[in-house]
């Protein structure tokens, strides 16, 4: 049986059989704990019972700075964002992604957030097929400055959101946004 659980302090030393994946951002020990005491309720992990960590999502919650709401649709409102979402290899399709997806959303509904978001690299197709019902909200040319599969020096990303309960008209929701373009300049104002 695997436990789904806050992050804590020591279990950042235990991170590495999830960060084995080549599609899994790796980051400096401070800025996993910067996550713990900004965001504690929003740094979960997935830990086996030998006490090994086998997966986490670590997210936050964010906007534009409010002189920016003149931007209109392009404003940023309080919203969710998935920063890392991962899960070693020998325990995939166990369903361990989702119940750590669905976590840190009710987190960000507690948050009172309007809508989720994470960043998925076009080449991910198992992230695509797993975060569908989020919906592609655009997609942003040349996010990924490498590009794993060889095809060019960077790589597109799709913006995949999903409403939560706050946004009842699905205000922040785009049909069709793998056809709506733009560039990594674009995604934050502030």
């Amino acid at each position: 049986m695997t436990t789904i659980r806050l992050c804590s302090p020591k279990d950042i030393s235990k991170l590495n059989l999830s960060n084995l994946d080549p599609l899994t951002e790796n980051y400096h020990r401070k800025f996993y704990f910067n996550y713990i005491a900004k965001w504690p309720t929003m740094f979960i992990v997935a830990e086996n019972q030998k006490g090994e960590i086998v997966g986490y999502v670590m997210g936050k919650v964010e906007q534009d700075p409010p002189y920016l709401m003149i931007l209109g649709d392009r404003f940023l409102p309080w919203h969710g964002h998935v920063t890392a979402l991962t899960v070693a290899p020998q325990y995939r399709q166990m369903g361990l992604a989702k119940r750590l997806t669905a976590r840190l959303d009710k987190a960000c509904e507690q948050e009172n957030a309007w809508f989720m978001d994470l960043f998925v690299r076009v080449s991910n197709k198992t992230a695509i097929y797993m975060y569908k019902k989020m919906g592609v909200y655009r997609r942003v040319v040349g996010y990924y400055s490498d590009n794993p599969t060889g095809e060019g020096d960077s790589e597109d990303a799709f913006d995949m959101r999903k409403s939560l309960s706050r946004d009842k008209d699905n205000r922040y929701i785009r049909e069709h946004g793998e056809d709506y373009r733009i560039n990594p300049e674009d995604i934050y104002h502030g």
